[in-house]
């Protein structure tokens, strides 16, 4: 994986191969960020990673310069690299091993983004679980986006609070604002 822009720009990062992950493509990312690049100064908000997996997105905002990123992940393998990577390059990366639900159920913490990549293979239900409880819990500040990253064969456009989609190739972005 390679982070686009900021202070790591073009910078390789090899994860081990026996993470159990699935990284947003480089073009994907990209498009991703050109989106937040409208809407946020990277520098003044507050990221949220959930099924973080590498870390790819969480390293991508801390290269633009935000200081406030939590990942959640429930692989000690995934949590690990993240930590390495995060110390290697003086990232401001803070990491919880959790499933994200029961994370999810009891977090009280806010951001401005908060940026979900879950299993490809998840059910309605359980992506659906995703922006209940994110906003059953009012984890997103005021103007703030939840991004969930899926196949582009989920329809999400029926969970509360789905505002758009973008597709890239095989991926797709759903973006929900609280209401």
């Amino acid at each position: 994986m390679r982070i686009i822009s900021g202070l790591y720009k073009s910078r390789k990062i090899i994860a081990p191969k026996n993470l159990p992950v699935r990284p947003t493509t480089d073009m994907a990312k990209e498009s991703l960020f050109n989106i937040l690049n409208n809407l946020f100064y990277f520098d003044a908000i507050s990221v949220l990673d959930l099924f973080a997996g590498t870390g790819n997105i969480s390293y991508e905002f801390a290269s633009r310069g935000t200081q406030q990123i939590t990942s959640v992940d429930q692989d000690f393998g995934c949590i690990k690299f993240i930590n390495q990577t995060a110390e290697k390059y003086n990232m401001p990366i803070t990491t919880i091993k959790s499933d994200v639900f029961l994370f999810l159920e009891k977090c009280t913490q806010q951001a401005h983004v908060v940026f979900a990549d879950p299993p490809y293979h998840f059910t309605e239900a359980q992506f659906a679980k995703i922006p209940e409880l994110v906003f059953q819990n009012t984890l997103l500040l005021e103007d703030g986006l939840l991004i969930i990253e899926h196949s582009k064969h989920t329809n999400l456009s029926d969970l509360k609070g789905f505002s758009y989609s973008k597709t890239y190739g095989g991926n797709m972005f759903s973006f929900f604002e609280a209401h």
